[in-house]
C-alpha cells in the first residue's frame, strides 16, 4: 500500500492543486435573459395587490356612475378601507398595493396635465388671481396654524392644508409621495376633503344668492372655495351656466398651484431629513455651505408640466381629451383603493376627529377668505 500511494504521489506532481477556498462560480446568463427574469419576478410580485387595487377601483367606478357626485376616488378609498378591515389582505399583496398607492397615483398626476390649457388660464383674466393666491396662502397659513393648536400631525395636516388649498384629491395625490405620507394619512385627509366638498354643494349656492352674486362672482367663488371638480361643476350647475363655465377655468388655473406647492414641500422634506445627521455630527454641520442643493423635482411635475404644454400646443386632439381625463380619474381610483386597502385601523383611531376639525375649520376660513378678496377686489 505504502508503494502504491507512493506512486500516485508521483503521478500528481507537476498538477495544479484544485482551489477548494472560494465558491465555485455561478453560470452566467445573457443580460437580456436576466433582465426579463427580474422583469417576471417582479410582475409575480406586484400582480396580485394591483390586481386587487383593479377590482376595488371597478366596484367603485360603478358606485360613481350611480352617484357623480361622490365621484369614483372616495368609494375606492372606502371600500378598500372596509376590505382592510373585515378581511386584512396578507402580505403577498403588500407589493402591488404599495405599487398601485405611489407609482399609480404619480401617472394620474401626470395625466391630469391634459385637462389644462394655457390659453385658457390666460382667458380667466388677472382678476381671479389675487382671489387664489390669497386664498391659498391664507389657507396654509390657517393649516399650520390651526393644526398645531389641534395637535394634528404634520403630514395629516400638510394634507388636509394642500386639498383644501388647491385642489382636493389631486392635490393630496400629488403631494402625498413628495412627504412621503402614511397611507392613512392619504385616506384620512380625502375623507375630510369629501365631506366638506358635499357641504359647500348645499350651502354654497344658497349663499351665492342670498349675497346676490352674479354668475361670474359665483363662478369665482366655487372654482376657489371648492376642491374637486366634479364637486366644482356640481356646485357651480345649480348656480348658472356662465357660473359653471368660469368656475371650470378657474378651477384648472388653481390647479397648476400644484407645482409651486409641491416643490416647497420637496425642499422641506430634503431639509428634515438632514436634521438628524446635522444634529449627531455638528463638525460635519459646520462644514456645509450656507446654501443647501434642492432636491430634484419629482418626475411627476415634470411630466404634468410637459403634458400641460402639448395640450396647449393643439398637439392632444379634442376627441382625446376625455379618454385621458377618464385613464386619469380611474388610475385614481386605483391608487385610492389601494390606499384603503392598506388603511391603519389603529392609526385612524389613534388620530380621532381633530383632523375632522381641521377641515372644517379650514372650508369656514377659505369660504370666508375667497367672499372677502372678492368684496375688496370689486368682483364680488
Amino acid at each position: 500500500m505504502t508503494a502504491l500511494h507512493a506512486s500516485r504521489a508521483r503521478a500528481n506532481l507537476g498538477q495544479p492543486t484544485p482551489d477548494t477556498s472560494s465558491p465555485p462560480r455561478r453560470p452566467s446568463y445573457p443580460a437580456d435573459a436576466s433582465r426579463r427574469h427580474r422583469a417576471a419576478h417582479l410582475t409575480r410580485t406586484i400582480a396580485p395587490g394591483f390586481a386587487l387595487a383593479l377590482a376595488v377601483a371597478a366596484m367603485a367606478t360603478a358606485v360613481g356612475q350611480y352617484v357623480p357626485l361622490i365621484g369614483s376616488a372616495l368609494p375606492g378609498a372606502v371600500i378598500g378601507a372596509v376590505i382592510a378591515v373585515v378581511a386584512k389582505p396578507d402580505t403577498r399583496f403588500a407589493p402591488g398595493l404599495k405599487w398601485a398607492s405611489t407609482l399609480v397615483l404619480q401617472c394620474s398626476v401626470v395625466l391630469l396635465g391634459a385637462q389644462l390649457s394655457l390659453a385658457e388660464a390666460a382667458r380667466a383674466g388677472l382678476s381671479s388671481l389675487p382671489v387664489m393666491l390669497g386664498t391659498l396662502v391664507t389657507c396654509l397659513g390657517a393649516a399650520w396654524l390651526y393644526g398645531r393648536l389641534l395637535g394634528v400631525a404634520g403630514d395629516l395636516r400638510t394634507l388636509i392644508g394642500v386639498g383644501t388649498g388647491i385642489c382636493g384629491g389631486s392635490a393630496i395625490a400629488a403631494a402625498s409621495p413628495v412627504i412621503e405620507a402614511a397611507s392613512t394619512d392619504v385616506a384620512y385627509a380625502i375623507s375630510t376633503i369629501f365631506l366638506f366638498n358635499i357641504a359647500a354643494v348645499l350651502v354654497f349656492p344658497l349663499l351665492g344668492h342670498a349675497l346676490g352674486m352674479s354668475q361670474r362672482a359665483f363662478g369665482l367663488f366655487a372654482g376657489t372655495a371648492v376642491n374637486d371638480t366634479s364637486s366644482v361643476v356640481a356646485t357651480a350647475t345649480t348656480y348658472g351656466t356662465a357660473a359653471t363655465s368660469h368656475a371650470v377655468v378657474v378651477k384648472l388655473v388653481r390647479t397648476l398651484m400644484i407645482i409651486p406647492i409641491c416643490l416647497g414641500l420637496a425642499t422641506l422634506t430634503a431639509r428634515k431629513r438632514r436634521r438628524p445627521a446635522i444634529a449627531t455630527a455638528p463638525a460635519a454641520a459646520a462644514r456645509m455651505p450656507p446654501h443647501h442643493a434642492v432636491k430634484l423635482v419629482p418626475w411627476f411635475l415634470i411630466g404634468f408640466v410637459l403634458v400641460a404644454a402639448v395640450n396647449s400646443c393643439g398637439i392632444i386632439p379634442a376627441d382625446a381629451h376625455p379618454p385621458l381625463e377618464h385613464a386619469s380619474v380611474f388610475l385614481v381610483a386605483v391608487a385610492l383603493s389601494a390606499i384603503g386597502l392598506s388603511t391603519n385601523v389603529a392609526a385612524l383611531r389613534k388620530a380621532g376627529v381633530r383632523p375632522l376639525l381641521l377641515g372644517a375649520l379650514l372650508w369656514i376660513t377659505v369660504a370666508t377668505a375667497s367672499l372677502g378678496i372678492q368684496a375688496l377686489t370689486g368682483t364680488l
